[in-house]
C-alpha cells in the first residue's frame, strides 16, 4: 500500500474509533444526564404513554389516570380530592413536571423501575399492556380529613405521626390546590398553574414540611428536657430560683410574662401556665451547647429528615450569644421549626425518650400487588431518658388538665398537650402564629398519636391563647380520628 492510502486508511480508522468512542460515552456515560434533561421531552412522554400505577391511603387509590386527545401525551393524572390529599402526592402534570411522592417514586409509578423487569419481561409475553406500580401510604384517611376539615380556610399546616413506629398518619398543608387543575397541557391547566404558581397564599407549598415558624412556648417542652436531661431540674414540682423580673443575661431587658405566679415557680406550674421567664432561666443555666445537643437529638439542624420528600431543616442557633439562648429556650428569636418538626418533639416524648425516624411509605408493590421494597422502622435517637420523658408527659398532661390546653381533652384519654403563640415580624408587629402540639395514650400507656398545629393568621395577642383557642381542637380533631379509626 502506498503512502497517501495508509494515511487515508489511518485517518478514516481514527475517525470510526472516535465514533465508537462518541457512541460508547454517550450511551453509557452521559445516558442518565441526556435522559433526565428537562429539553429530551421523549422522557416525559413515554412517562404518560400509559396508566400510572396509584397512591394508596388504608387500600383505597387517592389517584388515577384519564386517556387524553393529545398528540403526545396518552394518559393524564387524575386525584381523587386532590386538594385533600395534594401535601401527600404532590403533582404530575404533563407541562410543570412532578413533586413529592409523584416524583419520588416515578420508576415505581411509570411502571419503568429496574425492580419491575420481571413484570414488563413477562407482559412482553403474554401480551399484557405496561402498567405501573403502587406506592402504599402510611396514611390515616380520618386524621387526614379531620385535619382538613377543622384547618377550613386557615393558612395552617398539622402533621400527625404515630410515636411507636415514626409512621406519618397525617399532612395536612392549607390553603392547598387541587393537582387535578393542571396535570394536563391545556389553556385551563396552563391558567391554573399561574394563578397557583403567583399566590399569595402560597398553595403550592407544603407548610407541613417546608415552611418553618418560631415555635413559640411549644419548644418549652425541649428546654424542659434539656433540663432534665442535665440535672438543671430533678424535682419537677421544687420551686425554682426565678425571679420577677427576669433579666435576660446581659442585658437590661426584662423577660415578660403573660401569666401570673411565675416567680420562683415549679417547672411543672411553669408549662401549665407557660412562665417565659421560668424557661429563658432554665435555658440559661443549661446553656447554648447543651441545648443545641438536646434540640438537636430532637431533629433540630438536621437537613436530611426524608419521609422520603426531604422536609427543611429546623433550627436552633449554634452562635447565639447567652441573651439570645434565653430567648431561643421558650422558641422565639432565631429557633425555627416545621410542623414536622414539633410532631417528632412530641412523639419522642410520648415514646418515653425513644425517637423513631418518621415515614409515609409503607411499601412500594408490583402492579400484581406483590411487595417490591417495605419499610421498617427505624430509631433515630433518644432525646431524653424514659424516666425524664414520662415526667415531660406528666407535665403536659397538667396543662391538658389544669393549664392552657383545655380545649384538647378527650373523655376518658389520657392527652398530653402544650400551647404556643410564637411572635413575629419588625418588633413583633405580624400577628402572631397559633401552636399546639399533642398526644393521646392507649389504655396500656402506649401513644398511637402525637400532633403537631399551626395555625399563620392567628388574630391572639396574648401568649397561648391562640394556641389554646384556635390550634388545640384541630389537634383534638386528629386524635380522635386516629383513636377511632386505627385500621
Amino acid at each position: 500500500m502506498n503512502k497517501p492510502l495508509r494515511r487515508i486508511s489511518l485517518f478514516c480508522g481514527l475517525l470510526v474509533l472516535a465514533l465508537l468512542i462518541r457512541t460508547n460515552w454517550l450511551q453509557y456515560v452521559q445516558a442518565e444526564e441526556l435522559s433526565t434533561r428537562k429539553e429530551n421531552r421523549r422522557v416525559q412522554i413515554a412517562q404518560y404513554a400509559t396508566e400510572r400505577g396509584n397512591i394508596i391511603v388504608q387500600g383505597q387509590p387517592i389517584t388515577g389516570s384519564a386517556a387524553t386527545d393529545s398528540t403526545y401525551f396518552k394518559y393524564k393524572r387524575t386525584y381523587i380530592d386532590g386538594p385533600l390529599w395534594a401535601p401527600v402526592t404532590g403533582y404530575a402534570s404533563q407541562a410543570y413536571g412532578s413533586t413529592q411522592l409523584e416524583n419520588i417514586d416515578d420508576g415505581i409509578l411509570t411502571g419503568n423501575d429496574d425492580r419491575l423487569f420481571f413484570d414488563r419481561t413477562i407482559g412482553m409475553f403474554t401480551g399484557e399492556k405496561k402498567q405501573g406500580g403502587n406506592v402504599v401510604t402510611t396514611l390515616n384517611a380520618a386524621a387526614q380529613k379531620a385535619a382538613f376539615q377543622q384547618l377550613g380556610s386557615k393558612k395552617g399546616a398539622v402533621a400527625a405521626i404515630d410515636p411507636r413506629t415514626g409512621a406519618i398518619l397525617a399532612l395536612v398543608s392549607t390553603p392547598s390546590y387541587d393537582p387535578s387543575s393542571f396535570a394536563g397541557i391545556s389553556k385551563d391547566d396552563e391558567k391554573a398553574w399561574v394563578a397557583l404558581k403567583d399566590s399569595e397564599d402560597k398553595n403550592l407549598v407544603n407548610r407541613a414540611l417546608r415552611e418553618t415558624y418560631p415555635p413559640g412556648s411549644t419548644f418549652k417542652v425541649v428546654t424542659a428536657a434539656a433540663a432534665l436531661e442535665n440535672g438543671v431540674v430533678t424535682d419537677i414540682d421544687a420551686p425554682t430560683d426565678t425571679p420577677e423580673p427576669y433579666i435576660l443575661p446581659g442585658t437590661r431587658t426584662p423577660m415578660v410574662n403573660h401569666a401570673s405566679g411565675c416567680e420562683k415557680a415549679s417547672l411543672n406550674n411553669a408549662l401549665r401556665v407557660s412562665c417565659n421567664s421560668v424557661f429563658a432561666n432554665l435555658g440559661d443555666k443549661v446553656g447554648r451547647d447543651k441545648m443545641v445537643d438536646t434540640a438537636q437529638k430532637f431533629g433540630f439542624n438536621n437537613d436530611k429528615i426524608d419521609i422520603p420528600v426531604r422536609a427543611f431543616a429546623s433550627v436552633y442557633d449554634k452562635t447565639m450569644g447567652k441573651d439570645g439562648n434565653a430567648q431561643s429556650s421558650i422558641g422565639q428569636f432565631n429557633t425555627a421549626a416545621t410542623p414536622l418538626q414539633m410532631a417528632m418533639v412530641t412523639a419522642a416524648i410520648a415514646n418515653d425518650g425513644k425517637l423513631m425516624k418518621p415515614y409515609m411509605v409503607d411499601n412500594l408493590a408490583a402492579p400484581n400487588l406483590d411487595v417490591i421494597e417495605k419499610h421498617e422502622p427505624q430509631e433515630m435517637s433518644r432525646p431524653l431518658s424514659a424516666a425524664n420523658a414520662q415526667k415531660v408527659q406528666q407535665m403536659m398532661v397538667n396543662v391538658v388538665e389544669n393549664g392552657t390546653g383545655t380545649q384538647a381533652k378527650i373523655k376518658g384519654v389520657t392527652v398530653g398537650g402544650k400551647t404556643g403563640t410564637a411572635q413575629h415580624g419588625e418588633k413583633n408587629a405580624k400577628r402572631p402564629y397559633a401552636w399546639f402540639i399533642s398526644y393521646a395514650e392507649n389504655p396500656d400507656g402506649s401513644s398511637p398519636v402525637a400532633v403537631a398545629v399551626v395555625i399563620e393568621d392567628s388574630a391572639a395577642d396574648r401568649e397561648d391563647i391562640s394556641g389554646g383557642g384556635l390550634a388545640a381542637p384541630v389537634a383534638k380533631a386528629v386524635m380522635e380520628a386516629v383513636l377511632k379509626n386505627k385500621g
